[in-house]
């Protein structure tokens, strides 16, 4: 039967490697997963009252189909978060989602047509790209520099055609942990406007930073077309509830778009209403676990990288901000670093991803981990790493 063509260009190389890992593990090996940037699948949970506010809304009878746009209440407490972040918005300018992925289905549906050009930030978390080429796009990925987290503005003005509409961007970075400054966002924003284009920015791991405060896109964006991209899934350990949103920056270039985006909204019906509640909760409730839980990852992420730059043969930029760090392999024994990821998991059972499924043109060469799991098995892991980089194919 006939499959249509734009399925063939989705690709999500985090979970696809996992079907390589399941038939290593039938064969007996112990895997240890350091592929995917869940925090709950490495013991972090969100705190008890979030759980209660989700229970205490089914048990309620909160289990109709809530509003397309969301949750009044929840919509008004993630206006009043971004506008502390610097974003002038209002209730009305916030969508609820299922997760940023459908947020981020809707932009690219909206925005996107045949033949149209994307900016991406290299590397790039992947569905970026396939939700790009699913709407007959095409991804064009810009320089970043890993180790000063600033864009080559050069090499985006270079990128811009006649067929680009949109920037995209995310900060903190995934997978490099690249966190931009206030500076670079207003560059990026400048250039945006000269050419007309969208900006859309993805802010999912907004508290996560670690050695510099964080800078969100509101503080430059003005009037310009911003797009925020945000949830709940990082931050507030929410991942399997699947909740987001879409904020629009009071921009008159918005207003057509905020007419039609909308109805896709309207067409899926709405996002789960009993976890909704349990966001609003996690916006109102105390907010020490979140502290809490990124000062553990700072220790995680200083062990982490330290250990990698230890290891002759490879070498790593120190993360601003994610839990996740992105080693370049410095003399590949192998012919890509597919297959050094592949033959890493075969001889080891450590399980990363391969670079270049976040964008070959600047993530080959690289594979990442996630910095998640506890000292005691990150230190497993990359003893495994280096005896593995150490040792002759």
């Amino acid at each position: 039967m006939k499959v249509s063509k734009k399925v063939a260009g989705v690709e999500y190389a985090i979970r696809d490697i996992v079907s390589a890992a399941r038939l290593v593990e039938k064969q007996g090996k112990k895997i240890t997963y350091l592929n995917i940037g869940d925090p709950v699948q490495f013991g972090f949970q969100p705190p008890e009252n979030v759980k209660d506010a989700m229970i205490k809304a089914i048990k309620s009878g909160n289990n109709y189909y809530a509003a397309s746009e969301g949750l009044p209440e929840l919509r008004d407490a993630i206006a009043k978060k971004e506008n502390a972040k610097g974003l002038g918005v209002g209730i009305d300018d916030i969508l609820v989602t299922n997760g940023v992925s459908e947020a981020l289905d809707m932009v690219m549906s909206s925005i996107v047509e045949e033949g149209d050009e994307v900016l991406l930030p290299g590397p790039y978390y992947p569905p970026y790209a396939s939700y790009v080429r699913l709407h007959g796009g095409i991804p064009v990925e810009f320089a970043v520099d890993l180790n000063n987290s600033t864009p080559d503005i050069d090499d985006v003005k270079s990128k811009i055609t006649s067929k680009t509409v949109a920037i995209c961007l995310i900060s903190p970075n995934n997978p490099t942990g690249v966190v931009f400054s206030e500076k670079s966002l207003k560059n990026l924003v400048d250039l945006a406007n000269e050419h007309d284009l969208y900006i859309i920015c993805d802010e999912i791991y907004d508290q996560i930073v670690f050695d510099e405060k964080f800078t969100g896109i509101g503080r430059v964006a003005k009037d310009s077309p911003v797009i925020l991209l945000n949830g709940f899934s990082k931050v507030h350990l929410m991942s399997g509830w699947r909740i987001g949103y879409i904020g629009f920056n009071p921009s008159k270039k918005l207003e057509s778009l905020r007419e039609h985006l909308p109805k896709l909204a309207r067409v899926r019906i709405s996002t789960n209403l009993p976890v909704q509640y349990a966001a609003l909760e996690s916006l109102r409730g105390p907010q020490g676990y979140v502290s809490e839980f990124v000062s553990e990852l700072k220790k995680r992420r200083d062990f982490v990288v330290k250990r990698i730059n230890s290891i002759p043969g490879l070498s790593c930029p120190n993360p601003k901000g994610a839990f996740y760090a992105f080693p370049k392999i410095e003399n590949n024994q192998y012919k890509s670093d597919q297959e050094f990821v592949m033959a890493l998991l075969k001889k080891t059972g450590v399980l990363t991803v391969h670079g270049s499924g976040f964008g070959t043109k600047y993530g080959s060469g690289h594979f990442r981990l996630v910095f998640l799991p506890d000292l005691g098995t990150l230190d497993f892991a990359l003893n495994e790493i280096e005896k593995f980089v150490s040792t002759p194919k």
